[in-house]
């Protein structure tokens, strides 16, 4: 992938192509939009399973939450397809002051009185109907930054350390503005994401070598630092040597695991959800989703998450080779981070890893991850109608009535 991206990075400014003709509509990545569908679809009917009990203890609503959900996402559907619309040449300029905007929002959250604290952790701006996790946009753009850096310093990059100090200069700050909040998941999971992006760059092996290992040295040092964070390493090692304790939370969701068995109990019919598994619409609906449909129909979710994975890695293949160094990198950055979390979340029900505070994306309930999950999808499809755009018009002209002939035909 870096050897496509090291060509001429300049022709990734053009949006619609080489002939610099307008299209229309929108070129759509179908198959990649039935799955987030599909996903969405899962969201809301799951989401309202395994809320359901608790909604109507706490509002006296059973079917708030679901209400909840379905309007943020039509606001994650709209927000997708105003992001659809903007030319990705448009991030490519604004890479450095999206860093700027990433900084401010984690410094404002730690501000008393702005942030909102939430089981002992300031991640949130109130933004009327809801909290919004800074983080998540931030993320976006810390990626989007190091993605136009890398586009712009590309050959640096594969021949000197030095050109990747700027970038991991950068991650340390967000990095420890994160851990302030705190927010360790978070953390964790936008330093893999973006070493991965260095990667993809060009960045010599010893060098990858050395930073991951860095990387993971100073992570452990942060997660054994704190005690509740031994407590989680300690809990996901043996959860049931505590389980009404600190264990608790993981020990319900290996229960409903366990009793979904090959096919499940039926949708609704799960015992966990009912006040024995916290957190079941959000971190940990994976587990209602597992004693309800079983193992079958955790295989059938997985298999979403693969496509959509795969279809963002494709869309970034081709922006490599529409020479579009800077989107394919975006695109790269979206499937990533989606089968990371996706990954960490799952493991984290299963109890294979410590227990952290991250949703299973475009599913948990939560109405910033949502938002800013379908926002960025819009910015991968927009690249996909930009490099489909630019792979007809760098088709010759007689290969083009050829088709066009065929098609009528």
């Amino acid at each position: 992938m870096s050897a496509v991206m090291s060509n001429n990075a300049t022709s990734s400014m053009s949006p619609y192509g080489r002939s610099g003709t307008r299209s229309r509509s929108l070129q759509m990545d179908g198959i990649l939009i039935m799955a987030v569908a599909a996903i969405l679809l899962v969201s809301a009917v799951m989401v309202t399973s395994a809320s359901i009990s608790i909604a109507s203890k706490e509002t006296g609503d059973a079917f708030y939450y679901l209400k909840r959900q379905l309007v943020f996402i039509a606001l994650g559907a709209l927000a997708c397809m105003i992001a659809a619309r903007i030319p990705s040449r448009v991030w490519q300029r604004l890479h450095v002051p999206l860093l700027l905007a990433a900084i401010v929002m984690l410094v404002v959250v730690l501000v008393p009185g702005i942030g909102a604290t939430v089981n002992g952790s300031r991640r949130w701006v109130r933004m009327g109907i809801m909290n919004f996790q800074v983080s998540e946009l931030a993320r976006v753009f810390v990626l989007a930054f190091i993605a136009g850096y890398i586009t712009h310093r590309q050959k640096e990059l594969k021949e000197t350390f030095k050109t990747t100090a700027m970038p991991l200069a950068v991650l340390v700050v967000i990095a420890m503005l994160l851990l302030l909040e705190p927010d360790f998941g978070a953390t964790a999971v936008l330093m893999t994401t973006s070493v991965a992006l260095l990667f993809l760059g060009g960045m010599r092996l010893r060098y990858f070598f050395v930073l991951v290992a860095g990387a993971a040295a100073l992570m452990g040092l942060v997660a054994i630092a704190a005690p509740y964070r031994m407590k989680r390493l300690v809990g996901c090692i043996d959860p049931w040597a505590d389980p009404f304790g600190s264990c608790y939370q993981l020990v319900q969701s290996e229960i409903a695991i366990g009793r979904g068995e090959w096919f499940g109990v039926g949708l609704g019919s799960s015992v966990q959800k009912l006040f024995y598994l916290p957190e079941a619409h959000t971190d940990f609906v994976f587990a209602v989703i597992a004693e309800e449909f079983g193992f079958i129909g955790v295989l059938c979710l997985l298999c979403l998450y693969g496509v959509v994975v795969w279809r963002v890695l494709r869309i970034s293949r081709m922006a490599a080779e529409a020479n579009m160094v800077f989107q394919a990198f975006i695109a790269a950055s979206f499937g990533i981070w989606m089968g990371l979390q996706t990954f960490i979340n799952i493991g984290v029900n299963m109890g294979l890893l410590p227990t952290k505070g991250l949703t299973l994306p475009m599913l948990s309930n939560g109405g910033s991850s949502l938002l800013v999950a379908l926002a960025w999808l819009g910015v991968v499809l927009r690249i996909h109608h930009e490099a489909s755009m630019s792979g007809r018009s760098a088709m010759p002209k007689s290969a083009s009535k050829a088709l066009a002939g065929k098609a009528k035909a």
